[in-house]
């Protein structure tokens, strides 16, 4: 009777901590930051799901909202050096920033 007692109290929490840890691994994902668009491009403003990275995914401005991307960009470590990197680059804005694009 003890032994069931024990293995009630030992194997069960551990067996859900452990579920629990696989089950948030699955739920992780890139989320959705901000959209706009300038010039002749629209984009979505992608952050990783720990925050620590942002990415552009890049259209013309005349593609379907269905359709694939056509450029996904580099990582880049704020939203604003995103966003400025697309003004400079796609939506042809002449900033203090631009010359630094390449």
């Amino acid at each position: 009777m003890k032994l069931i007692q024990i293995l009630k109290v030992a194997v069960i929490p551990v067996l859900t901590v452990l579920s629990l840890l696989s089950a948030s691994n699955k739920v992780l994902a890139d989320y959705l930051t901000s959209q706009g668009s300038g010039g002749y491009s629209r984009y979505e403003l992608w952050s990783t799901d720990d925050n620590s990275g942002y990415y552009l995914k890049i259209w013309s401005s005349e593609a379907s909202p269905n359709s694939e991307t056509y450029y996904t960009s580099r990582a880049f470590t704020s939203t604003g050096e995103a966003l400025i990197y697309f003004d400079c680059k796609y939506a042809n804005k002449n900033l203090p920033e631009c010359p630094n694009v390449q």
